[in-house]
């Protein structure tokens, strides 16, 4: 592949070809939570893939962030839910800095929400609980543990998956200890609807003292 490849492909890229959803900012409801699940909704009914795996922001011990895609796990009046091993680098971070960012990105829409707030665990019951509702693969990668650890090898992580799998399906009801599932309470919701012509709207909520939410336009 040429030198100049990776430049000529990143300038050929276009986004939002197709027709996009009109959004109007003064119909919004009160609160972010029935916008979210709305938008969600739609984008899902539109083909987006995977609109329940957004990026997640934390901090480390230096103040340094960090990213990566997890799963969306829920969304209701107790926040955004996902889950994680309490022993992997992100519940690390969390547990030293409980704040966290979470940003999805439906490209299928031009759309983006951004959630910023506090995060807190869930009880062990409701971690179970959670395990518990999803797949065996689920299940499976849950108990094989170990995350963001140090790989000896790649038959290493072969041979913990597949004891894990047989686990799995020999134990339904195992149970992972450090598997967790944590609340984002958003502080501040930002919805993000791109316009072909570039006059993306941007509507900011955030919460006051008192748990009420203002609404305010944000230039793009």
């Amino acid at each position: 592949m040429p030198d100049d490849a990776f430049e000529t492909t990143l300038r050929s890229l276009r986004v939002w070809d197709a027709p996009l959803p009109v959004f109007d900012p003064d119909g919004a409801p009160d609160s972010p939570l029935p916008l979210f699940r709305t938008w969600f909704v739609a984008a899902a009914r539109a083909g987006q893939a995977e609109p329940h795996t957004p990026h997640l922001a934390t901090v480390d011990e230096h103040g340094d962030p960090d990213v990566r895609t997890v799963m969306l796990h829920g969304a209701d009046e107790r926040g955004w839910h996902f889950a994680s091993h309490a022993t992997s680098a992100k519940g690390r971070q969390l547990a030293a800095h409980p704040n966290a960012a979470l940003g999805f990105y439906w490209p299928v829409q031009a759309r983006q929400v951004r959630v910023r707030g506090p995060v807190t665990p869930g009880t062990p019951e409701e971690a179970y609980e959670d395990l518990h509702a999803r797949s065996t693969g689920a299940l499976a990668a849950a108990l094989v543990g170990h995350q963001s650890e140090p790989l000896p090898s790649v038959d290493a992580l072969a041979r913990a998956s597949e004891a894990a799998w047989n686990r799995a399906h020999g134990e339904p009801t195992a149970h992972a200890p450090t598997w967790t599932l944590y609340f984002l309470t958003a502080r501040e919701v930002e919805f993000f609807q791109g316009d072909t012509a570039r006059r993306h709207i941007r509507l900011r909520y955030t919460r006051t003292p008192d748990g009420a939410w203002t609404k305010q336009l944000l230039w793009p």
